[in-house]
């Protein structure tokens, strides 16, 4: 079974491979492809721009926060791959999130991009809750989310982005910062937090 301190696996084909999947599909990446894609062929351009503002809070000020935690010698990794030090960060980008959304329902911004903002946000909670006694993947919730949401969003056409998730998963079990299960649980979470308020929100 997989634990916090076990050490990195020693670099071959197949974890260079791993390696490339988890940091190219990480958190942030994916909801910076996320939040514009819909925003643009739900909404045009004005929906790329209140993309791009969400983007800011629900990614890159997060990325900054990790950044700046890595500098201090707070966090080990862009990952957060330590789970005590996910309880620190997670409430940050909760608030980040949340602060995005109170500016985007003032302002009227378009509904389905408030209401996945808000499926963000409610994704976050049982992460953290989870987080609280277990490792649970932050990345497969966060694909899973993003592919169900499209879906409703735009059709279910959209799940052919689907076998993306399970090959998160795989990567993070490779590099052995995840179980099996930790990554199962994260897409389900992902799929039900994140779906189903996103299906009510908007």
């Amino acid at each position: 079974m997989t634990t916090e301190a076990e050490a990195a696996p020693a670099p071959t084909p197949r974890t260079i491979r791993a390696r490339r999947i988890t940091d190219g599909l990480e958190p942030k990446n994916v909801i910076i492809v996320l939040l514009p894609l819909l925003g643009g062929l739900r909404y045009g351009w004005p929906g790329i721009g209140w993309a791009v503002f969400a983007a800011l809070f629900a990614a890159v000020v997060p990325t900054l926060f990790i950044r700046r935690g890595m500098r201090q010698g707070t966090v080990a990794d862009r990952h957060v791959g330590h789970r005590q030090r996910r309880l620190t960060v997670l409430p940050f980008i909760m608030g980040s999130v949340l602060l995005s959304f109170a500016v985007m329902i003032g302002l009227d911004a378009p509904a389905d991009l408030t209401a996945l903002v808000l499926a963000m946000f409610a994704s976050l909670i049982p992460i953290l809750v989870i987080t609280a006694w277990w490792k649970v993947s932050v990345h497969t919730a966060v694909a899973t989310g993003a592919v169900v949401c499209l879906a409703i969003a735009l059709g279910p056409l959209w799940l052919l982005l689907g076998p993306l998730v399970p090959a998160i998963g795989w990567s993070r079990v490779v590099l052995r910062d995840h179980t099996t299960a930790q990554t199962v649980v994260g897409s389900a979470v992902g799929a039900l937090a994140a779906g189903l308020t996103f299906w009510a929100a908007r």
